[in-house]
Order: structure tokens, then C-alpha cells, then sequence
């Protein structure tokens, strides 16, 4: 059952628009880079001059193809291209290509991990459409400018069922459809550049009620605005419906600044947009063969991946799902795993030591000053007994911190290698009980903070050189418990 919050049960759908990574653009010849002067980029049929018709851009179609194909949806063999008909100034057509009634990608689905346990959402379609152009506000004073760079730029619109019930669930969603076509190479993810923009659309409702007006939040451009976004909307509907007040449908914007969402305009519906069948584009008929194709030219996916991470090294599916939320992720823990033949330690390490360090320092782990086979080697020296984790982590912060490159080297180094003398540790475990007395009576009576102590005095005494397992193994022995 969903959580409730305030007594109310969110419902969020998605609507992400993926900016595909052709080098040209979806009905043009005309470049995609981004940053160039304005109105530099865009041709005859990008300003819609008359007498200029579309053409297909090929690449656009082969990569919703691919990914169809890589969350199980069905890819139509034949689709169509709509005119969605509105009005803006950065519009020179006055409508859009996109399509209606009959997309290219139809259904699927997108499991992630918002916590422990899996989450699937389940897809409406993908549907291919031409970009809009930019209205620029800030440069003028008085009037607005208007950039037509981006008009005509493939995108590739991914639409959800509203199966998300919170803004955690939310942004692990669309984590993990970042992923997903940055993986399989058909967006480069830049959401600073806008190459992956998110619309949420937010409502909430009494449990087993009838559902509730929905307010689509736009632009959401990175993950910590989209948390904050949708949290402010769920608290904002829940107060004006406690206050007897009446959600109206709309668009809203999310002010970082402020934390708040405003209302931008009233939304439409389907119907007042006018769709009907673009006369310039024939329909887009996609071969079996083709399909086929591109199926055999896919990376292994980071669902199959991780699977594989599940049956060859014995992982939780919790640890493969994080391991494979980036390509370079999943090779640095497949060398380190296959070097140390320690695959759960390795695990650990990345997804915690490794990874808490990146993030401080917002840093790609490929750029990780630890590599994978430097890890390996200390992976070896923990598992063998060589040294402690607490140990490990010294070494680790060395390594980090450019102090040394040589994981045995800064062991002997720093004199952390673990005591495995059992006479010297003996000694001091009798040392520690002769001198515990009261902690010995303690741990007779089954206290077991008296025990922790105890160990902790023998690691003390050993400075920090002994096993820990070891040292509890032996005052178990002596004290007969």
C-alpha cells in the first residue's frame, strides 16, 4: 500500500523529453550543438520558409528503436506523424511534428530501487518530435529575443503511467531513465544544456477516491530541483484542498530560489491542440529486419548486467542495481571483483568508501585517484588478514590523497599490518582481563557492552594492530563464555 502523507496519496506521472544524439537535426540538415550564436543553426525548414518540407533524419528513428528494445516496449512497424497545433513566438510554424494517435515506442517499463525493494513503472509510449525554439527574456530590457537554434531538434518523448507515489520514487525514476539512454548512447544526459528536461505531473487524492486535478510541474533540470519541486506541490495541493479550495488543472514552474511552484498558465488538453496527420511526412514504417539489427548491435543493458552481477558474483540485486547505474561504474567493479576474487567486499567498498568521496567531490569515478586494481590489491590485504578495515581505510585515504601509490608500501609504511602473533596477542588479552576485573563479572552476568569494551581495551593495547575477530575469539576461550 502506498504511504500516505497527511492522509492523502500522491499520484505522479512523467513526461521526460530526451534530446537524441544525432549530429543533425529530426527534418533538417541543420547542426545540434549546443552554444552556438544565436539563429546560427537554423535553416529554411527549421524557420518553416514556404516552399521547404521535412525529411526524416534516419538516426533519430534507429535510436527510438533502441530504446524500445531496451525497456521491453513494442516498436510500431508503422507509426505517424501529427501536426500538434499552438502558438507561441519561438514556434515559427505555428504547430509542431510530433506524433498522436500512433507512436513509434508503445509500452514497457522501467524498474529501479527507490529503497530496498524494486519499483516498476510502466510506459504509455516514446514518441519522436521536433523541438520548439528559445525565447530569450534576460538580455533585453523591454522586449524578448527569440533563438531558433534548437528548433527542429530531435527529441524523443517518454511518457509514464502516474505509477509513482512519492518525490523519492519520482527522482529514482528518473535517475534511472537517465541511465538508461545515456547507456545505450541515444542522449548524452546533459540536463544543465537541456538534453534531458522532466515534467512531472503531480495531483493528490483520499485512498479509494476519485483522482485528483493534476498540475504539471515543467523544465524540472536536475535531480535536487525535481525532489524540492514536487515535495513543495504535494504540500501546496494538500493545504488548498484542506482549506476547501479547488485544484485548478495547469502548468506551474518550479523558483529554486524561493523553493515554490507558480502557475504559468492554465494547461490544455489533448483536443486543444487540433492534432491531425502531418500531410509532409508519409508514415514511418520500420522493417523487421531493421529491428533486428539494431537488437544485435545493443550493449548488454544495465538490467541484464546487473543479473548477471546477481548469478556470477553472488551480489544482493540491490548492490548490482547500484553498481550499474554507469557503465564506468560496472567495469571498475569487474576488474577490482575479478582481481581480489572478493566480489561482496569489493561491492561494499565502491558503493560506499569510493562513492562517498566522488560525490564530496563531485568527481566521475573514472577520474577516481584510486583505481580499480589498486583497490584489488587491497581488497587481497583485508581479506588475507594483512590489515583491518579500519586499517584498509587508512590506506585508502593515502592512496586517495596522493601520499603514496602502493598499497603494501604504505602498509609497512605506516606500520598498520595486523598483529598475527598469537603469543604477543595472548599477553595482552591476559593483560586486559587481569586488569578488567569488574568488566569480567559483567560479561559473566551476560552484559555484552562489557565484552565490546574489553575487545576495544585489547585493540587499544595492540594499537589498533590486532584482529578483532581474533581478539574476541580468544577472550571468549579464556573467560569461558
Amino acid at each position: 500500500m502506498s504511504k500516505l502523507i497527511q492522509g492523502y496519496e500522491v499520484v505522479i506521472g512523467f513526461e521526460t523529453h530526451a534530446q537524441l544524439s544525432t549530429q543533425s537535426k529530426i527534418f533538417s540538415r541543420s547542426p545540434t550543438a549546443f552554444g552556438a550564436e544565436p539563429n546560427t543553426q537554423a535553416s529554411p525548414v527549421d524557420l518553416a520558409l514556404p516552399g521547404t518540407l521535412p525529411v526524416m533524419n534516419q538516426g533519430a528513428v534507429e535510436r527510438a528503436i533502441r530504446f524500445g528494445l531496451a525497456i521491453g516496449a513494442h516498436v510500431a512497424p508503422r507509426s505517424i506523424f501529427a501536426r500538434k497545433n499552438y502558438f507561441y513566438p519561438d514556434l515559427p510554424k505555428g504547430y509542431q511534428i510530433s506524433q498522436f494517435e500512433i507512436p513509434v515506442v508503445q509500452g514497457g517499463s522501467v524498474e529501479f530501487f527507490p529503497g530496498e525493494e524494486k519499483k516498476s513503472v510502466r510506459l504509455v509510449r516514446a514518441h519522436l518530435e521536433e523541438d520548439a525554439g528559445k525565447s530569450l527574456h534576460e538580455d533585453f530590457i523591454g522586449q524578448s529575443g527569440i533563438d531558433l537554434n534548437r528548433a527542429g531538434t530531435p527529441l524523443l518523448e517518454i511518457v509514464t503511467e502516474p505509477d509513482m507515489r512519492s518525490s523519492d520514487e519520482a527522482v529514482a525514476y528518473a535517475k534511472e531513465l537517465h541511465k538508461i539512454v545515456t547507456w545505450i548512447g541515444i542522449c548524452d544526459g546533459n540536463m544543465q544544456e537541456g538534453s534531458f528536461r522532466c515534467d512531472a505531473n503531480v495531483s493528490v487524492r483520499k485512498p479509494g477516491g476519485p483522482p485528483g486535478t493534476r498540475r504539471e510541474i515543467k523544465n524540472l533540470n536536475s535531480f535536487k530541483f525535481m525532489k524540492e519541486a514536487i515535495d513543495f506541490e504535494i504540500r501546496w495541493q494538500i493545504e488548498q484542498i484542506e482549506d476547501g479550495l479547488a485544484i485548478q488543472q495547469a502548468t506551474v514552474l518550479f523558483d529554486p530560489d524561493t523553493g515554490e511552484t507558480r502557475a504559468m498558465r492554465t494547461k490544455e488538453d489533448a483536443a486543444d491542440y487540433r492534432y491531425f496527420p502531418d500531410p509532409d511526412l508519409p508514415p514511418l514504417v520500420i522493417a523487421p529486419e531493421w529491428v533486428e539489427r539494431v537488437r544485435s548491435e545493443m550493449p548488454e543493458l544495465p538490467r541484464l548486467m546487473a543479473a548477471r552481477f546477481v548469478a556470477d558474483y553472488g551480489l544482493p540485486e540491490y548492490d548490482a542495481t547500484t553498481l550499474t547505474q554507469s557503465k564506468a561504474m560496472a567495469a571498475y567493479f569487474e576488474e577490482a571483483a575479478k582481481a581480489s576474487g572478493q566480489a561482496k567486499l569489493a561491492s561494499n567498498w565502491i558503493m560506499g568508501e569510493l562513492s562517498r568521496r566522488l560525490n564530496a567531490q563531485d568527481m566521475a569515478i573514472d577520474d577516481a585517484p584510486v583505481k580499480a586494481a589498486t583497490l584489488a590489491t587491497l581488497l587481497k590485504r583485508i581479506a588475507d588478514g594483512t590489515v583491518s578495515n579500519n586499517a584498509a581505510r587508512q590506506v585508502f585515504e593515502a592512496l586517495w590523497s596522493g601520499e603514496g601509490s602502493e598499497v603494501d608500501a604504505l602498509i609497512e609504511a605506516k606500520g598498520l599490518k595486523q598483529m598475527n602473533d598469537s603469543g604477543a596477542l595472548e599477553g595482552i588479552v591476559d593483560e586486559v582481563i587481569a586488569n578488567n576485573a569488574a568488566n569480567v563479572e559483567q560479561i559473566r552476568a551476560g552484559k555484552d557492552k562489557a565484552f565490546n569494551a574489553l575487545v576495544g581495551q585489547a585493540m587499544k593495547a595492540s594499537k589498533g594492530k590486532a584482529n578483532p575477530q581474533q581478539v574476541g575469539e580468544m577472550l571468549r576461550k579464556k573467560l569461558g563464555i
